[in-house]
């Protein structure tokens, strides 16, 4: 679980200059080491601050010289797995001191050192086995020389000693809590992961969730444990129970079987008001909630609470009864903004929409005029889709909301026939189409607007950096069945299926996935355990969501195991008959959940189903992919340009813009850096016009947020990048200027 200090840092494979390593050696030789340096300025949070504003005060690479910014180390964590595809790391490194936390694409934690890339140590939460699922960083806590790393691996939730990469025993059980306690459901048949770090208030940590989109998904709760015992403090039900505030937008016993409604993206602190607060996703199931008719609350909705006590203070909903994964998918900003002559201490919200969500940080009301708008009914039985929903007048959305056949792409006449055609076939009706049978246009798109990276802050000037996608996506329900038993089909027929019902969208009814992401699950046998195949079902990796409540048995988890691994053989027909039989024998659901059961069920066949051309190319003409500077006094816009390039689709001089998840980092050097896009470039921009003024290629695609520090009046920014075919694990990439 814990590895010893490396003798040399891994970066042979990167074309580092004959300066950078003698700046190295230098440093190195002149007795650089941890115990004499003892100035820094430190990224100590995850995205910088309590405010997660991504914000740094560092001035020392600015306008002027970064066209000179040079690789000052690689650090590569050798987390390679046998036979595995290139990986992506989310993680926002943070900076204690003279250290760098962070971890893999696999999940493990690294303490590195930040001057030279050379390992301290290393802590496996998973013992060895295989692990993954997204991490976007940890958080730091200490008193006196109790100094602890907080972070989660898979369902459970480690304290570490900082300096010694140790399980801190009296925290927990032997240094973990499980995370599936305290839930709504039985502890040994859910997983609760949570993909972004806590946040950390006196002695507390509170924490957010990643849960299942599904029916049957556990609910969202926010909960904040004891640093120092691991003891669960308070608990936050973002499904409110009877007697809570928004009980009533939901049916009476939805706190009983609905779920979702989760802060999977991080939160914001302000510690001099005792108030924290987070943004969260929708109820599920995401697209269809005849057993969810109201406004369900707190789903898309940005929450104040009291850090210490949980307590509710206010709420703003963004979206009504969700239709559409239109989560909320980053941590607020905490803002501070000048309107009419005086300042406010605000939040700023942005979202999968588009709109940016500007509101008081006591009350919730926006600071901008916002306004309730008729949208289209569904025509989809059970469905009763809300009447309208919020539209701020300002700011101005930063993602395109409408599109006409004038948007569609033209590659080629046949090509934009073919679209225009698909186009005119599907229902529309702008921004909150509800999902059909027949099919839906969907844009932005639930990958679209912003994602987690969210926004950067200056607040010298008032400006947030935010990019936007535009992404549009085909939305088709189909009418399930209530789950029942199945007798008449074999392991395997029922295995098919599960596979069908919820698998086939992403990876294809062939099961060679897709260019998006989606990876072939043809061949597994060779390359993954049926084991390790069963946890990433569970837990969910990369944007594929954890199914655990699909597979909610011993039956299930056989039969999706048969298909995948396309077993129907002897062995399967002769444990046919217990298998049936264990179905028959638990049958022992709760009135309210046979009640439920008995409801329709709809399934989006193409969730996350891209409108594209028969080549895989974008449906919609570019750019489909930007970044903001937007005025947060004035709700105008600063600037906007172009964010990536696709060279193959490039039409002219003009960069087609590329979608993409991370978010930018805005320096006090005048200088917003910014990665996450498919042609795997870092980017440097000049703050106050948007004007770029450096790039550089990355050996792998960069999915994270950057981070910068100084250690001894040295800057660096530092950047998680994905793996390669060279190395699957990927690095932790630090730039800095030569000496």
């Amino acid at each position: 679980m814990k590895t010893a200090i490396l003798t040399k840092a891994k970066n042979q494979k990167y074309p580092v200059t004959l300066g950078v390593i003698l700046s190295m050696l230098l440093l190195l030789g002149s007795g650089a080491c941890t115990q004499n340096r003892g100035t820094y300025s430190n990224w100590g949070i995850y995205k910088a601050d309590g405010e997660s504003s991504s914000y740094s005060p560092l001035d020392q690479i600015n306008k002027e010289n970064v066209s000179k910014l040079t690789l000052a180390w690689v650090f590569e964590p050798n987390d390679t797995i046998a036979n595995a595809r290139p990986q992506n790391s989310e993680s926002n490194p943070i900076i204690i001191e003279d250290v760098l936390f962070t971890t893999s694409a696999r999940g493990r934690l690294f303490a590195v050192d930040a001057v030279t890339g050379l390992l301290k140590w290393s802590f496996d939460p998973f013992d060895g086995e295989r692990g993954g699922g997204i991490k976007r960083g940890v958080t730091y806590w200490e008193d006196g020389p109790d100094k602890r790393i907080l972070f989660t691996g898979g369902d459970k939730l480690f304290a570490i000693d900082a300096s010694t990469g140790v399980p801190i025993s009296s925290f927990g059980k032997e240094g973990k809590v499980d995370l599936n306690q305290g839930m709504r459901g039985d502890p040994d048949k859910i997983s609760v992961i949570p993909t972004s770090p806590g946040i950390i208030f006196e002695d507390l940590l509170i924490l957010g969730t990643e849960v299942s989109e599904l029916y049957g998904a556990e609910p969202g709760h926010v909960r904040a444990y004891n640093v120092r015992t691991g003891e669960l403090v308070w608990t936050f039900h973002t499904i409110p129970q009877p007697g809570e505030v928004g009980h009533e937008t939901w049916p009476a016993d939805a706190w009983k079987y609905a779920g979702g409604a989760n802060n999977w993206g991080g939160l914001s602190l302000d510690a001099s008001r005792g108030m924290v607060f987070f943004a969260t996703g929708s109820p599920a199931y995401d697209y269809y909630g005849a057993d969810r008719k109201g406004m369900n609350l707190f789903g898309n909705s940005v929450v104040a609470v009291n850090a210490r006590t949980g307590a509710y203070i206010w709420h703003f909903q963004t979206v009504h009864h969700d239709l559409w994964d239109y989560d909320l998918p980053a941590p607020p900003n905490l803002v501070t903004v000048k309107q009419n002559g005086r300042k406010i201490d605000a939040v700023a919200q942005t979202s999968k929409v588009g709109f940016l969500y500007v509101l008081d940080r006591e009350t919730g009301e926006s600071l901008f005029p916002i306004e309730e708008r008729s949208v289209p009914s569904s025509d989809v039985p059970g469905e009763e889709a809300w009447p309208t929903q919020p539209f701020p007048l300002k700011p101005a959305p930063y993602a395109r909301q409408y599109l006409d056949e004038t948007d569609i792409a033209d590659y080629t006449p046949s090509s934009r026939d073919s679209l225009i055609q698909v186009f005119r076939s599907l229902r529309y009706e702008g921004l909150f189409t509800p999902p059909s049978v027949g099919g839906t246009l969907q844009f932005p798109g639930s990958r679209g607007g912003s994602s987690w990276g969210g926004g950067a802050f200056d607040a010298s000037t008032g400006l947030l950096y935010v990019r936007s996608n535009d992404s549009p996506e085909i939305m088709r329900l189909k009418k399930v069945a209530p789950e029942k038993a199945i007798t008449n089909l074999s392991v395997y027929k029922q295995g098919e299926s599960i596979y069908t019902t919820y698998c086939v969208s992403c990876h294809g009814r062939d099961r060679n996935g897709d260019e998006q992401g989606n990876p072939s699950l043809v061949g597994l046998k060779g390359r993954m355990s049926r084991e390790d195949v069963l946890t990433k079902i569970k837990q969910g990796a990369g944007k594929m969501p954890n199914f655990s409540s699909v597979i909610s048995d011993k039956i299930k988890e056989e039969a999706i195991l048969a298909y995948l691994f396309e077993n129907e053989t002897k062995e399967h027909s002769r444990r046919e008959t217990s298998f049936l039989n264990e179905i028959n024998n638990n049958q022992d659901a709760s009135r309210e959940t046979q009640s439920i059961d008995s409801l329709p069920r709809y399934l989006n066949l193409t969730a996350y189903g891209y409108f594209r051309d028969s080549k895989g190319r974008p449906g919609i003409k570019p750019p489909w992919g930007m970044l903001h500077a937007i005025d947060l006094n004035t709700g105008e816009y600063a600037w906007s340009v172009r964010l990536g390039n696709n060279i193959e689709l490039q039409f002219g001089e003009q960069e087609t813009g590329e979608a993409g998840s991370a978010g930018p980092t805005v320096t006090a050097g005048g200088l917003v850096f910014i990665a996450g896009t498919r042609d795997n470039k870092f980017r440097a921009f000049d703050k106050d016009t948007g004007e770029k003024l450096w790039e550089i290629d990355l050996p792998g695609f960069a999915n994270a947020n950057p981070s910068s520090f100084q250690v001894d009046g040295r800057q660096y920014i530092v950047l998680s990048v994905g793996g390669n075919s060279d190395n699957t694990a990927g690095s932790v990439m630090a730039f800095s200027l030569p000496d």
